[in-house]
């Protein structure tokens, strides 16, 4: 399997996770106000600090993004690019974003494709400090109840990195939910067929979905090379069938020459780069 070399020491447990409550709801975004306080009010109203929010639709202006890139130094395997900083509204086709903590303030992690107001379509990492609502949308969100994503040092890639953490549950959110971080060099699907079948957990939805893939390889035969990709889950299930767990996991994706993919990733054939964020459902 397709391997890049970190430049820390890594930790066994190639998972982290916290079992919590959740609940889906309806979050309305207003018009002109940034994107962070619409998200962390939105939030805050049905009583969570943190969980998943599906991007697609969004219109954003002003609006600011980076995308994936070489890392110029050895401190890191890749970077980020430049920012870029769009003119006009960019509308989101598809998209993704964690919501949690970075330094004790309220932060998101989003990876999306959108088209620019020229009509340039591309996609990356949207930036929280920058980026504003051009029109006002109601999109689907979980809230998680027990459990808040927070951005901590990683050892193993030398970035802060959302992992999940556990929270004093608010009586918020029902149901069986995990808050869950992949780590690097791990095959993204096997490592959710066996998440689930360690804890006995029969089908799964996923929800969110954020992080990177070194390449990609899809069931259509499809193939990304470039290593460096910043991926957004579309859809996604873990199904207990007759042979075992099987993921069926839907993504877009940019990579760092800002060429666009997406499909079904292919099982067993899809090792996390840097990060892959998401929630689980057991249903």
């Amino acid at each position: 399997m397709r391997r890049i070399q970190q430049p820390g020491i890594g930790t066994p447990e190639r998972i982290q996770s916290v079992e919590c409550g959740g609940r889906a709801f309806s979050l309305r975004l207003p018009a002109g106000v940034p994107l962070l306080e619409a998200v962390r009010s939105g939030f805050a109203a049905e009583g969570f600090a943190s969980g998943v929010v599906k991007l697609d639709g969004l219109k954003l202006a002003p609006f600011a993004y980076v995308m994936p890139a070489l890392s110029k130094t050895p401190e890191h395997a890749a970077f980020y690019s430049e920012t870029f900083r769009p003119k006009g509204e960019a509308r989101i086709e598809v998209g993704a974003m964690t919501f949690g903590q970075r330094d004790g303030a309220p932060f998101f992690h989003a990876h999306a494709l959108w088209v620019e107001g020229d009509g340039k379509r591309t996609g990356g990492h949207i930036l929280p400090d920058e980026t504003a609502i051009a029109e006002t949308i109601t999109v689907e969100a979980i809230g998680l109840d027990g459990a808040v994503f927070a951005a901590e040092p990683d050892s193993e890639t030398h970035f802060k990195l959302f992992g999940p953490v556990v929270a004093a549950p608010g009586g918020a959110g029902q149901g069986r939910f995990f808050a869950l971080r992949v780590k690097p060099n791990v095959d993204f699907c096997g490592a959710l067929e066996a998440f689930c079948a360690e804890r006995g957990i029969r089908e799964a939805v996923i929800h969110g979905g954020v992080g990177s893939t070194i390449g990609a390889r899809f069931v259509d035969g499809g193939v990304v090379e470039n290593f460096a990709t910043e991926v957004a889950i579309t859809g996604g299930r873990v199904v207990r069938g007759a042979d075992g767990f099987e993921a069926a996991i839907d993504v877009a994706l940019v990579d760092y020459s800002g060429a666009l993919a997406g499909g079904r990733l292919k099982r067993g054939d899809n090792p996390v780069l840097m990060t892959f964020e998401l929630v689980l459902e057991a249903v």
